[in-house]
């Protein structure tokens, strides 16, 4: 496993600090997680869950068609 070393100013420290507390994460693992969630190249399950969940809000392309009014005649060129 590698190992970094970055520099933060002291407000910015502090604040991730809290952040990883109120995650229930140790600092290393907070700063994984973050880095893990920006460079993968997969949905999460999250997102994944949400696939199809949203179909029934829509209306059917047959009812989309049953309101729509006639058109009218083209001229013709």
């Amino acid at each position: 496993m590698g190992q970094i070393t970055i520099y933060l100013e002291n407000d910015i420290e502090n604040k991730m600090k809290t952040a990883a507390k109120t995650s229930h994460l140790s600092v290393s693992k907070w700063i994984s997680k973050i880095i893990q969630d920006n460079i993968s190249t997969e949905w999460s399950q999250d997102i994944v869950c949400l696939a199809g969940s949203w179909k029934k809000d829509f209306p059917t392309l047959e009812e989309i068609r049953s309101i729509q009014a006639v058109d009218s005649d083209r001229e013709e060129l």
